[in-house]
């Protein structure tokens, strides 16, 4: 296995696309599934350490389940984890999207009512019927100012980015109640609904041109370091969630480079323009 967060396999079972590559384990089609709550993370091992989050309506295709975690790979960038196995659900057609920053399910199509919890950017969710300003899933009921229709995209990641201004940095996290570099990256692009990898040394190889030395930056332009990813807002700023503020904030370019070199916290890799 090269790249066991993009390999569907671990040390029991492998998808059947992995059958004359691997040895030793059972190959299985896998079952589709869908994430039920309105975040998960998606762990290394079985109660391990975090590589990323999921959120609600995340289409998944389950390969193993064992002592109450699920084994998956998730569909919209391929990314392999373990989840707890009680976060999902029968697979169902998303039909809306969350395009707000965050937005809140409700018993009733009425703000007045106690909320039953928050949904982040990007969650997908059926709506089965429109009531006033309300939408209806079978979770409860969404303002409608907070939901797109599935292809009715935001056009430019970087808006999408500085939507979420202030967030606070969480290592591996992918919503609005936190989120690290690549996870902004990748909320961005999804928002979008441009396919991005889930980690920065993923995103530095499957994302845009690499730009020579010294070229002129412009909105929308990716910074890599190691271990590390910005977007470019024009060519003074930009916008990371970083260690440094320890949330979603503009920095100076000129900045940011000297004060992470003078730090020693990776090379600069480059900057990269998406096509």
């Amino acid at each position: 296995m090269s790249d066991r967060r993009l390999t569907p396999a671990n040390e029991h079972v492998a998808h059947v696309s992995l059958r004359g590559a691997l040895e030793g384990r059972k190959f299985v089609p896998g079952t589709p599934a869908r994430l039920a709550v309105p975040l998960a993370d998606l762990c290394a091992t079985p109660g391990g350490a975090r590589d990323r989050q999921l959120l609600m309506g995340a289409a998944l295709l389950v390969l193993d389940r064992q002592d109450g975690w699920a084994f998956l790979r998730a569909e919209a960038d391929g990314y392999c984890g373990w989840v707890v196995e009680a976060a999902l659900a029968p697979a169902r057609a998303p039909s809306h999207w969350v395009s707000a920053p965050a937005t809140h399910l409700y018993p009733e199509p009425s703000v007045r009512q106690r909320e039953l919890t928050l949904l982040s950017l990007g969650a997908r969710v059926s709506v089965t019927e429109a009531q006033g300003n309300f939408a209806r899933t079978p979770e409860g009921w969404i303002p409608r100012a907070h939901l797109r229709a599935l292809g009715d995209w935001a056009d430019d990641p970087v808006d999408v980015a500085e939507s979420l201004l202030g967030t606070p940095y969480l290592w591996g996290g992918n919503s609005r109640s936190g989120v690290d570099c690549s996870g902004l990256v990748q909320l961005a692009y999804a928002a979008c609904g441009r396919p991005c990898p889930g980690d920065s040394d993923l995103q530095h190889a499957a994302l845009g041109a690499p730009l020579p030395p010294g070229a002129a930056l412009r909105r929308g332009d990716l910074l890599f370091w190691k271990g590390h990813v910005a977007l470019v807002c024009d060519g003074a700023r930009l916008i990371h969630a970083n260690g440094h503020s320890m949330n979603v904030a503009h920095e100076g370019i000129a900045e940011c480079l000297a004060r992470i070199e003078a730090a020693g916290e990776g090379p600069f890799l480059g900057a990269r323009r998406p096509g």
